[in-house]
């Protein structure tokens, strides 16, 4: 199984940026321990703070992968764009959020990805991540 996990706007500052929200570990660090827990699945990660280079991703990620696992961060509340290209390929995109933005302002509540996700996790921290990558394993033979 190849899986491509798709981090969005400022994702890059995680183990700097608000601490206290998002942890102290960068996601590099952690997407190490991911490929070797999952030493099964092929695992590959980007990054973009440009919202066009994720729909891009998003769009380009049909031919090679057998799903996405998709934080678009900011993006998951005003990207009509990023939801009209979920919707547009044929593989499973999980969405991940590593805070609980239900806990948060109310802008965050609206996600223009989850009407067309196959899953939802939020508020696990990085671990999100890796009950995203367990929701594949689980639903392959689905």
């Amino acid at each position: 199984m190849k899986l491509l996990i798709l981090n969005g706007p400022n994702l890059n500052l995680l183990g700097i940026r608000e601490p206290e929200k998002y942890g102290n570990k960068s996601f590099d660090d952690y997407f190490s321990e991911l490929q070797f827990q999952f030493r099964n699945v092929e695992l590959s990660f980007d990054q973009t703070n440009i919202e066009g280079e994720l729909i891009d991703k998003i769009q380009n990620a049909r031919k090679d992968f057998d799903g996405i696992i998709l934080n678009a961060a900011a993006y998951t509340h005003t990207s009509v764009g990023i939801g009209d290209a979920v919707a547009a390929i044929d593989i499973p995109v999980v969405e991940v959020h590593i805070s609980n933005t239900f806990s948060r302002e109310e802008f965050r509540h609206k996600s223009y990805i989850s009407p067309i996700a196959k899953g939802i996790i939020v508020g696990f921290g990085l671990q999100s991540y890796d009950l995203a990558i367990q929701s594949f394993l689980n639903t392959k033979d689905d």
